[in-house]
């Protein structure tokens, strides 16, 4: 009799220790499955932080083609050529005879794409492997004078105003009209990145 029940408890002891080996089984399935899951989003979130930061970079990039076509602005005003074409500078002195935005359901590449690409000036990569082009547009109707025949969009003139009153100390603001010129810049960053800024600026 002392034998049989020391053999039934062999018995249940096994059967005990294989339940908890299945138990241990799924419990460790379960954790597998649960790291898997946390390595993706983790991946996921750097994946997207890092293509936030790469479209960041190539955002601010486009102020270094602003800078460039402003000075090549200031060149061209110097030497009194600001009103004729030179494709070759990426410069126009006049509107485009077609819209110079992108239509309604148009993306900002498939236009510049079209209308831009092929007159764009490259400006050259940066440091961390953005590609600046520009392309720059005098707000005049045509590529003439402003005061012979080009019909410019230029600022107000500012200058006093007779019959005014004046305070002791006062600045009379004084101030010749400017014509405006729109910059319209594309940077081709790392990943496929792209960023269109376009900018104002009056000379």
């Amino acid at each position: 009799m002392l034998k049989r029940q020391s053999a039934l408890a062999r018995l249940r002891r096994t059967g005990q220790q294989g339940m908890v080996l299945l138990v241990a089984l799924v419990v460790l399935v379960a954790i597998m499955i649960a790291g898997i899951a946390m390595m993706r989003s983790v991946d996921t979130a750097t994946l997207v932080a890092g293509n936030l930061a790469f479209e960041q970079a190539a955002t601010n990039a486009a102020d270094k083609g602003i800078e460039q076509a402003i000075a090549m602005l200031q060149a061209k005003s110097a030497s009194g050529t600001l009103d004729s074409n030179d494709p070759t500078s990426g410069y126009f002195a006049s509107l485009r005879a077609t819209n110079d935005n992108p239509a309604a359901g148009q993306t900002w590449q498939a236009f510049w794409d079209a209308n831009l690409a092929s007159s764009a000036y490259d400006a050259g990569t940066d440091q961390f492997g953005n590609h600046i082009y520009y392309v720059v547009h005098r707000q005049c109707a045509n590529a003439l004078p402003p005061g012979a025949g080009g019909q410019c969009v230029a600022s107000p003139a500012v200058t006093t105003a007779n019959g005014n009153s004046q305070e002791a100390g006062e600045i009379e603001l004084q101030a010749a009209s400017q014509i405006y010129y729109r910059i319209t810049v594309r940077v081709a960053g790392p990943r496929r990145t792209e960023s269109y800024v376009q900018s104002f600026i009056a000379m």
